[in-house]
């Protein structure tokens, strides 16, 4: 789960902290696994996304979802804590700079979810030549591998020191 290699189908070895010099574009990380379940959802959407479809599986049947789903911002936060943890080992943390999020599909209490990511681009910067941009795609998918969670984010990446 770091590093730089010449296979993009598995997690590159190397540093235990990566540099945007170790980068490539076809690197992939995969992250460990977070087991979700009812509680876990109904405390994050009670706190911060109190929505009947995420606080009641009795309240959720009668909805698009047909039953309780986690919010999206509670796989978001999922995967972030997955990807900062175990997915993709970056110099001076993962500092998000924009992206594209979609839930193509609930992700629901059984889950068990993981992220698979890969380095899309690499930019250096002109103007600051300590670090760069990285373009990453990342699929929180669950235990059955299909995709819960799409995000394509675009992070600042420090350069090594001269």
């Amino acid at each position: 789960m770091s590093g730089a290699t010449d296979n993009p189908t598995s997690n590159p070895p190397s540093p235990s902290k990566l540099y945007l010099d170790d980068l490539k574009v076809g690197d992939r990380f995969s992250s460990a696994e977070h087991a979700l379940d009812e509680q876990q959802i109904l405390a994050f959407a009670g706190q911060f996304d109190p929505q009947p479809f995420h606080l009641s599986d009795a309240a959720a049947k009668n909805t698009m979802f047909g039953g309780l789903a986690a919010s999206g911002w509670h796989t978001a936060a999922i995967t972030m804590r997955l990807l900062v943890t175990s997915g993709m080992p970056l110099q001076d943390g993962l500092i998000g700079a924009g992206g594209e999020i979609s839930w193509p599909q609930p992700t629901r209490a059984s889950d068990i979810l993981h992220v698979e990511s890969e380095i899309m681009e690499i930019t250096p910067s002109r103007s600051r030549p300590e670090r760069g941009m990285v373009k990453m795609r990342s699929e929180t998918r669950n235990q059955r591998g299909e995709v819960l969670q799409l995000f394509v984010s675009k992070l600042v990446v420090w350069r090594k020191p001269a």
